[in-house]
């Protein structure tokens, strides 16, 4: 059966430009894949002979030779590659045309060489600080067990004097193939390990890893209102890369100590302050801390009770990263006398005889509600 002209089975012009030969391939060669046509013997049949004709046609000398000569071009004896469509070349050329016409068809696409110099990991670092650091703000010196660059190789892993050599199994690539019909299967060099690089004489300090152990001293500056957990990133200051990588970065997270008198609520502090009776009965003023280590006045009014609280505006946390800041919130606590002395005694029984419905209104209007839902039991 005699062979159809190239230029038809691709569906162009003598004239075509190689950009639009090259189009019309991509697109035959999707639509006639073995793959995408559930192994029907037609499409395999005119998958080859549309890359038997793309073959002929994309490089410039052999699209010259057809045009002259026709098919005859190559023929065995007439100074072309005798079978150049099907013949030992036929998968390195698939190769190598995988990547660019099956990657997203096929939905993946093939991995790029690794790099010698990888990058180092990322470290983490636990700080605990206090609220009033945390309210403050400061600079705090850590020390933090790293790999760091071999000063003896600089880096590369190679014993001074000599250099790392390109691996000879994949020849620097970082990849090994290996031809499987149509198809050539890529892997990972095993000699290598993917970095394209080999090391003939290991530095003798970092046995050919490019870094050492190292404990470094680290400034960290923490900034002014920040929370439980807050994470601060220093970059480049993580581990070294492998042979000369670029290094990893740190990361600090914060966790705040409890405070002895405040608790925290984002950028608001709540303190709890127990009264005395009297006090909340008859009024006054009490002293309480604030987080910047000074103190300030709460005026308790008359009849206070306990669970009340008092705000004292742009007395809390200060917000990171804003000129804003929190509330303080006092909530006193009434407290009940304990260890009474005999006069004492005496005082809150003068008291309890002179009191009337009006003094507890709220226990007192309790009672009468109790007293009257057992009556209404009793009827």
């Amino acid at each position: 059966m005699a062979k159809r002209c190239y230029y038809e089975v691709l569906g162009v012009s003598r004239g075509a430009r190689e950009s639009e030969i090259k189009s019309a391939f991509r697109n035959l060669a999707k639509e006639c894949h073995p793959d995408r046509c559930n192994g029907d013997p037609s499409a395999e049949t005119r998958f080859k002979e549309v890359n038997e004709a793309y073959e002929a046609l994309k490089d410039p000398q052999r699209r010259a030779a057809y045009d002259r000569f026709g098919h005859a071009a190559f023929d065995s004896g007439f100074g072309g590659a005798a079978g150049h469509g099907f013949g030992a070349d036929f998968s390195a050329s698939m190769s190598a045309m995988f990547d660019d016409l099956f990657g997203e068809f096929m939905g993946q696409r093939r991995p790029r060489q690794r790099s010698a110099r990888e990058r180092g990991s990322d470290l983490r670092y636990n700080m605990e600080i206090t609220l009033s650091e945390a309210y403050q703000g400061k600079t705090a010196q850590i020390r933090v067990p790293t790999s760091v660059t071999c000063e003896s190789c600089s880096g590369s892993g190679a014993k001074a004097g000599t250099s790392p050599t390109s691996c000879r199994t994949c020849g620097g690539i970082g990849k090994v193939r290996a031809s499987q019909g149509f198809f050539t299967i890529e892997r990972t060099c095993p000699s290598c390990q993917g970095r394209g690089e080999t090391i003939e004489t290991p530095c003798p300090s970092c046995d050919g890893a490019g870094r050492v152990m190292r404990e470094r001293a680290l400034s960290v500056t923490i900034p002014i209102g920040v929370e439980d957990g807050t994470r601060i990133r220093l970059a480049g200051e993580g581990e070294a890369g492998l042979r000369g990588g670029p290094p990893g970065d740190l990361y600090i997270f914060l966790s705040i100590k409890p405070h002895e008198f405040f608790q925290r609520d984002g950028a608001d502090l709540f303190c709890r302050v127990p009264i005395a009776m009297t006090t909340a009965a008859l009024g006054g003023q009490i002293e309480v801390p604030t987080i910047d280590g000074g103190r300030t006045r709460v005026k308790i009014p008359e009849g206070s009770e306990s669970g009340k609280q008092f705000r004292l505006k742009a007395q809390g946390m200060p917000i990171l990263r804003s000129k804003q800041q929190g509330d303080l919130y006092i909530q006193v606590e009434v407290e009940t006398p304990k260890n009474l002395s005999r006069k004492q005694r005496e005082l809150l029984k003068a008291f309890e005889d002179a009191s009337n419905p009006n003094t507890s209104p709220d226990s007192t209007g309790f009672f009468a509600r109790v007293k009257e839902f057992f009556e209404g039991i009793g009827e």
